[in-house]
């Protein structure tokens, strides 16, 4: 089986201008070289045949946008041509799949003149000093092997000789969102919000996190695309990235949803929500969730231009210190605690992330670059963490989902090793070992002036959710 999102009536890319002044800007910043983008292949999920989804590679998408397996674009700056190497498909493989386009008319829409098979990229690239050959961070077991079929790099040489100034070059022009850009993430939020919509509307207890979860996916392939990453649905949201979904709903508890859309251009959406099982929060859930909730929205508040991301993290985090410091679980100087990572506690990863073509927008080309723009890393626990610690640009689209979680685990190993207990009330903490976790998710875009939460409201405040909480029921 062969998966193809492409065919010869229809092709889900952007206008050729758009990918041929991408690709003029990045030979500007890189000056010379041959910038090679390795495209991805389909995958065997259990033999050959039976593949998983295929997803090709961002970068190679940003730049050539042709969303097809087995392919190889290359950008030979010293000679100013731009190619695409690839096989047409053959007649046996038409059969199962259909009509397909030929690479050189893939290579039209995406404005590229040069096209030839990959036994031909083969011959050229044989012929190259490879020292001259520049590549991203690979990430894919078949990078690895392509390049030592093609470069002769061992996975070590190949993990070490990638070239950061191109690295550099996309993560610098992929990070500042174009209109087009904008506009299709944009789309995504706002098939997201309705997936989020859909959850609150139709978990009712004795059904399980499955069969909830089932009902969002539902929503992003009817609209014509997939999921930027696996759904997480529920009810043990204290653990970040739980993706088990056999649990059965019970009356009392919280459902944290946290799910994105992918359009077909390949750019994502991502957003939580918290809701109760039964069709209205109970007190001692509403107090947590304000706190949580009041974090999510200082945070929108203090994400401007010139404003380093650790600062929105440190603001949501301090509100979240100050209003469990209300409610008795934490105590002592706030700031102190913030710099002993007291926080952590409850709030164990960052604030949010960059957004585009990746969920975590470029992580595969590191966050060091991408995210921190190479100022060093924090090591701290929580702190490690945060995806995104350098000032904000006009352009840039971020997460913004500070959160609330009460890890069993995390309370007894903090406990047992007194690992901040000048801040911490444990008596008080383990009275909410059976909470769970809240977390509310929305996308922002940065502007010049400040900030714009992309896409359809999603319900957030108390009375809005228990609104929606309400369809479920009547």
């Amino acid at each position: 089986m062969y998966v193809c999102k492409v065919t010869k009536n229809k092709t889900d890319m952007f206008s050729k201008d758009i990918y041929i002044a991408r690709r003029k800007r990045l030979k500007e910043q890189t000056k010379t070289g041959k910038l090679l983008f390795i495209g991805n292949d389909d995958c065997g999920m259990n033999y050959e045949d039976n593949t998983y989804n295929f997803r090709q590679d961002s970068t190679f998408l940003y730049y050539f946008g042709i969303n097809q397996p087995g392919l190889m674009g290359l950008i030979d700056i010293d000679e100013d041509k731009e190619y695409i190497f690839g096989d047409d498909a053959t007649i046996d493989l038409i059969v199962w799949t259909g009509s397909l386009p030929k690479i050189a008319e893939l290579a039209e829409k995406a404005g590229v003149k040069n096209t030839a098979s990959l036994s031909e990229f083969r011959n050229k690239i044989s012929k190259f000093d490879k020292k001259q050959v520049q590549y991203l961070p690979p990430y894919r077991a078949e990078h690895f092997l392509k390049l030592k079929e093609y470069l002769g790099y061992s996975k070590e040489e190949a993990t070490i000789n990638f070239n950061k100034n191109f690295i550099e070059a996309v993560a610098n022009q992929r990070n500042i969102k174009s209109i087009e850009e904008i506009e299709e993430i944009e789309r995504a939020v706002n098939v997201t919000v309705e997936m989020h919509q859909t959850a609150m509307r139709c978990a009712r207890a004795g059904m399980t996190e499955a069969q909830v979860v089932a009902k969002v996916h539902e929503v992003a392939i009817a609209a014509g695309g997939s999921l930027s990453f696996p759904i997480i649905g529920t009810i043990n949201g204290q653990f970040l990235h739980n993706h088990y979904h056999g649990n059965i709903l019970k009356e009392g508890q919280l459902f944290l949803l946290d799910a994105g859309y992918e359009t077909p251009l390949g750019y994502a959406g991502d957003m939580s929500s918290t809701f109760p099982v039964s069709e209205k929060f109970t007190d001692r859930q509403k107090e947590i969730y304000k706190i949580a909730l009041n974090a999510h929205n200082a945070a929108i508040e203090t994400a401007k231009p010139g404003v380093n991301f650790r600062n929105v993290h440190f603001k949501a985090s301090e509100i979240i210190f100050n209003g469990l410091k209300a409610m008795g679980l934490t105590k002592g100087n706030t700031q102190d605690a913030l710099e002993n990572g007291a926080h952590a506690m409850f709030f164990p990863c960052g604030t949010g992330h960059l957004m585009g073509l990746d969920v975590h927008d470029m992580e595969n080309l590191g966050e060091q670059i991408v995210g921190y723009n190479n100022v060093p890393k924090s090591k701290q626990f929580g702190l490690k963490s945060l995806r995104l610690g350098r000032p904000l640009e006009p352009g840039f689209i971020t997460t913004i989902e500070p959160g609330i979680y009460f890890i069993p685990e995390l309370i007894d190993y903090w406990q047992a090793n007194k690992i901040n207990a000048d801040f911490i009330n444990f008596n008080e903490v383990n009275k909410y070992r059976d909470f769970g976790g809240i977390r509310n998710e929305e996308d922002i875009l940065i502007t010049p002036t400040g900030n714009r939460v992309l896409g359809k409201p999603l319900a957030k405040s108390i009375e809005e959710v228990e609104a929606e909480r309400k369809m479920a029921f009547h």
